[in-house]
């Protein structure tokens, strides 16, 4: 007899009755051991989540066949990973620190910019408090392909039960429960681990926060600090400066986040699930490799040859994110030029971390199949310095008024013919520029 005192036990029993045993027995031999998929989704090792688990299997249980993603758990899950190692509340001297930071990198890009800071008050966040402000980003952004994966997952589960005991012992409820699960668990790790490296709400070069607002994670740029052999103080304020320069960029050019988003979604929209792949994994999850449907969900489950539409999208989002890490990279360098010493060193540091990647891209290389890379961000950085060389700030901004002005990624890769071409060329740019927008302003219908 199965021993009543396991977690797992008590809900099988509390699920089936007297054929909780019995359908345990066959769930396993099947491959589907319900703590075998929670060992996949890296949650077995922590009693406390293990039990968050298993209340909202019963709680879905209670509801009926429930949602695609368990969207809640992918919440509380988030927040886990985050706190893990310590998630201390942001005292009011640490909050302090930081938002004079902000000040003082403000008043630096006034000097390098005519674009306005935002009229946001600064946030200074914990993990937990960003993953709360980020979450219905990531649901927008990530959602579809979750749902995509849930529902494939409930097939081959649905399916394992019905060729090999039907019903008998109402093991359909238990599946609609473990695919919503695990995938809603899969989001949350996710989610919480680029928590526990993120700077605040556009790391990535996209904007994570639903308004231009300037953000702040302490213990992520403390732990940053340590890696380097520059003082703590300059570190904040360079990273402030980074993150004011995005969100006056993004509030200045209102085309930008919308076509950041859009790309992304066009992008996962076109995400083909490998039923084989994700079939072998769930297989091989109750055959004693557990961790075969963890890294199924970590790409392994999606087609590996991006269609011809999406490459087209891939090469737009990697152009436009090198073109705003380029344009963030030259205004804070010459903003903090007067300032930090060691502003060449936290540059190239800054730039091996996002060419190496971390744990806010391995995030959305795991849910999406999409590397947000800025491939060419020494090209963008070099463009963009001669600009500012060559034209000054003014006419440098001026490109991102409209997205028709901005380089293509053929002409990002060759960009001293483009820039060439710019300068020689400002007043037919500037009347371009002038008929694209009275054109955008005229709703009359009149080609």
């Amino acid at each position: 007899m199965a021993d009543d005192s396991t977690a797992w036990m008590r809900l099988l029993r509390e699920l089936f009755g007297d054929d909780a045993e019995r359908a345990l027995e066959e769930l396993e031999r099947m491959g589907l051991d319900p703590q075998a998929l929670a060992a996949a989704s890296g949650m077995a090792a922590s009693p406390g989540m293990m039990d968050h688990v298993l209340s909202q299997i019963r709680s879905l249980m209670q509801q009926g066949e429930g949602q695609d993603v368990n969207w809640s758990l992918a919440h509380d899950v988030a927040r886990g990973v985050a706190a893990q190692g310590g998630d201390p509340s942001v005292s009011a001297a640490v909050a302090n620190a930081h938002r004079a930071a902000v000040s003082r990198a403000e008043l630096w890009l006034d000097a390098v910019t005519d674009f306005d800071p935002s009229a946001l008050e600064p946030r200074v966040w914990s993990r937990a408090e960003w993953v709360e402000a980020t979450m219905p980003t990531w649901r927008t952004l990530a959602g579809p392909v979750a749902v995509s994966v849930s529902r494939a997952l409930s097939t081959i589960l649905s399916r394992e039960v019905d060729d090999e005991v039907g019903d008998a012992f109402g093991a359909s409820g238990l599946i609609t429960s473990v695919s919503p699960t695990v995938c809603g668990m899969h989001m949350g790790q996710a989610a919480g681990e680029m928590a526990a490296d993120t700077f605040g709400g556009t790391d990535l070069g996209i904007p994570l926060l639903p308004e231009p607002r300037v953000a702040l994670v302490p213990s992520s740029i403390a732990a940053f600090a340590d890696g380097l052999d520059v003082d703590v103080d300059e570190v904040r304020a360079f990273v402030a400066l980074r993150e004011a320069a995005h969100v006056r960029l993004f509030a200045a050019a209102p085309w930008l986040p919308g076509q950041l988003h859009a790309a992304i979604e066009k992008y996962a929209a076109a995400i083909t699930i490998d039923f084989s792949a994700l079939d072998e994994a769930v297989g091989s999850a109750g055959q004693g490799d557990p961790a075969a449907l963890q890294r199924a969900l970590t790409r392994g489950i999606f087609v590996a040859t991006p269609t011809p539409e999406q490459t087209v999208v891939l090469e737009r989002i990697e152009t436009l994110l090198a073109l705003v890490e380029g344009w963030v990279d030259e205004v804070t360098t010459r903003a903090a030029a007067a300032h930090l010493p060691n502003i060449g060193a936290l540059r190239e540091m800054m730039r091996r971390r996002r060419a190496a990647g971390g744990p806010a891209e391995d995030a959305f290389a795991n849910l999406l199949g999409l590397e947000l890379r800025p491939r060419r961000l020494r090209d963008a950085s070099a463009l963009w310095a001669a600009l500012s060389r060559d034209v000054g700030q003014e006419a440098r901004d001026a490109l991102w008024s409209h997205p028709d002005l901005m380089p293509t990624s053929a002409q990002l890769a060759d960009w001293r013919p483009w820039l060439t071409a710019y300068v020689a060329g400002g007043d037919d740019v500037d009347r371009e520029l002038q008929r694209m927008l009275s054109d955008e302003g005229d709703t009359s219908g009149t080609p």
